[in-house]
């Protein structure tokens, strides 16, 4: 299934891709393996909140992992249903 069915996907009128590629290398590389469609305003906004507060990219890149798993967690039920995951038992 496509990211794209995140509930938070939007089409808008801008440049992503000239976005994008104005975002550092080490957030960009994060973008790039992210399981949701983040925004490059968004995304940038996270990281450089956690620069200014922590100094450190290993902890800007924390941060954003840890805003992920929350979005994916609040949006799985809308995009894959209630029962994701599933836990049952294996019948292999």
């Amino acid at each position: 299934m496509s990211n794209l069915a995140s509930p938070r996907a939007r089409w808008r009128n801008t440049r992503p891709m000239t976005a994008h590629d104005r975002l550092p290398p080490a957030l960009r590389q994060w973008v790039a393996g992210a399981a949701l469609p983040w925004s490059a305003q968004s995304v940038l906004a996270i990281w450089q909140r956690a620069l200014r507060d922590t100094g450190c990219p290993d902890a800007a890149r924390a941060r954003l992992d840890a805003a992920e798993a929350r979005m994916l967690a609040r949006e799985a039920p809308q995009v894959w249903g209630p029962a994701y995951p599933y836990r049952g038992t294996s019948t292999s």
